[in-house]
């Protein structure tokens, strides 16, 4: 599908972009990059969409569906530790989660869907998206409008996966990836002396309580067939051995499969704390700092995009799987609320894992994943 030099020409874009990393909202340069690839390739190109995104359209003039591929740019706040010559070259940013990968996979992908222009119908939107490490950066570009004008009848994306073997594509139809929600509980009691505690409301103790409360939730609450766990991943309160504190804070994240998963764990959290602090006569407030919906694939699309795989042998390996491979959030999720599709998978090999500072996109990917999304332009836009 791809020559030996594009595949060439792509690598070396992707090890560009390895070495000049930049942080959500932060795009410039990769954004502009991929702005000027774009349209010397001859796509029609928006900038500045959600602050640095970028939406490339090819309109072929001739009636046919709507279908729109998404890439993220985003690196993260990593000091990189590999020694490779395509390292890093800014202190403190790594491209940790191969988004560098998944750019120059799209661009590899456009070059070949516009040398195909003549045989297609419809119209086509590639997006590249800032802000997906925790910005929400789908959501804004969402709101932005790319899903409409014209409206997208499907979307598709595609993340890699470190621990599956290297160039398989693989389809979980249904809930695919976690939700995340992310809360900052902050619990009001009484300061007091350490000796003295019946004169105080202690918020550690409180604090403490609501801990084994709310692992009640994904015990008793959630069903056993659905997915979902609650961390508390920082308690903070007092400075002193013979002080109770007046204050305690707790950062909650609560990851779910689905919206029920969701709604009985992170729609019952303040609940349950109003009912521990209120049990012990301390006030609380709750802050929700971060929200993601669960990744839920559309069955149909699944289903098609695993026929399509198959048809144009796009791997060697292609399967569907029957469990999430993750719990961690994607952003993706937020188009998926407005229009079906599917986000599929890539296996990345033995590498070290997302967000490690000795991962690296493996380059075996990029005609996989890139040959993918032709494959789907080839079969839904066929003027046949």
């Amino acid at each position: 599908m791809f020559s030996d030099k594009q595949v060439g020409e792509a690598t070396a874009l992707r090890h560009r972009l390895h070495q000049q990393p930049e942080l959500k909202f932060q795009e410039n340069n990769t954004a502009a990059l991929v702005a000027e690839r774009l349209r010397a390739l001859g796509y029609r190109v928006t900038e500045g969409i959600a602050t640095t995104g970028v939406m490339a359209e090819l309109a072929t003039g001739r009636e046919g569906p709507v279908i729109a591929f998404r890439a993220d740019m985003d690196a993260l706040p990593i000091e990189e530790a590999n020694t490779f010559e395509h390292r890093s070259q800014r202190q403190g940013l790594m491209h940790a989660c191969g988004h560098d990968g998944h750019t120059a996979t799209l661009l590899l992908a456009a070059e070949a869907i516009m040398a195909l222009r003549d045989e297609l119908c419809g119209h086509i939107k590639l997006l590249f998206q800032p802000g997906e490490e925790g910005g929400n950066g789908a959501d804004i570009m969402v709101k932005a409008g790319v899903l409409e004008n014209p409206k997208v009848d499907a979307i598709f994306g595609y993340h890699n996966r470190p621990g599956f073997p290297a160039g398989q594509l693989f389809v979980k139809p249904g809930p695919a990836m976690g939700g995340n929600d992310t809360y900052k509980i902050t619990i009001e009691g009484i300061s007091g002396h350490a000796a003295m505690p019946h004169l105080a409301v202690d918020p550690i103790y409180v604090g403490a309580s609501l801990i084994q409360q709310l692992q009640g939730l994904v015990g008793r609450h959630k069903s056993p067939l659905e997915a979902g766990v609650i961390t508390v991943a920082a308690f903070h309160a007092g400075d002193a051995a013979n002080v109770i504190p007046g204050q305690a804070e707790l950062l909650v994240n609560i990851r779910s499969d689905r919206p029920s998963s969701r709604e009985a764990l992170a729609g019952k959290l303040e609940q349950v704390t109003a009912g521990v602090c209120a049990a012990h006569s301390a006030q609380f407030h709750l802050e929700h700092l971060h929200q993601v919906p669960p990744l839920v694939n559309d069955p149909k699309w699944s289903e098609r995009v695993l026929t399509i795989a198959n048809r144009h042998a796009v791997s060697h390996d292609i399967q569907q799987l029957d469990y999430m491979p993750t719990m961690g959030a994607e952003d993706f999720a937020f188009y998926l609320q407005e229009v079906p599709g599917c986000f599929f998978f890539v296996g990345n090999g033995d590498s070290a894992y997302l967000h490690n500072e000795h991962y690296d996109f493996n380059d075996a990917v990029l005609p996989v994943a890139g040959g993918m999304f032709v494959a789907l332009a080839k079969e839904l836009l066929s003027r046949t």
